[in-house]
């Protein structure tokens, strides 16, 4: 047997983790914020956009997920109760492969 590309033409799951990416974080690492406020990120296309979960000092907070031409813009706004500290914004999901990503960014909420 000869295969054309690859390493034997099946799916490539391990390809398709590598494409499983969050980017575009707002507002930025470290950046210092008012409680309450908005934050957004951008997901790659890979991602289910229904396994995307966020959560901030375990808290879970809901966001919307707005598909984009080559991928999915996601917003939610920070919980009320965090004000005074850093807080990591946490991002969990799973590509069309089942494969899982975890990530994440830090940003200071004022009182």
């Amino acid at each position: 047997t000869v295969w054309a590309y690859g390493d034997g033409g099946g799916s490539n799951s391990a390809g398709m983790c590598k494409k499983l990416i969050f980017s575009d974080f707002s507002p930025t690492n470290n950046a210092e914020v008012a409680p309450h406020s908005d934050f957004s990120f951008f997901a790659s296309e890979s991602i289910s956009p229904k396994t995307i979960k966020v959560t901030i000092k375990g808290q879970s907070v809901p966001v919307t997920v707005v598909q984009k031409q080559n991928g999915y813009k996601v917003s939610g706004k920070l919980p009320n109760a965090v004000k005074g500290t850093y807080a990591k914004i946490n991002i969990d999901a799973k590509g069309i492969a089942q494969c899982e990503i975890s990530t994440g960014w830090l940003v200071k909420v004022t009182q």
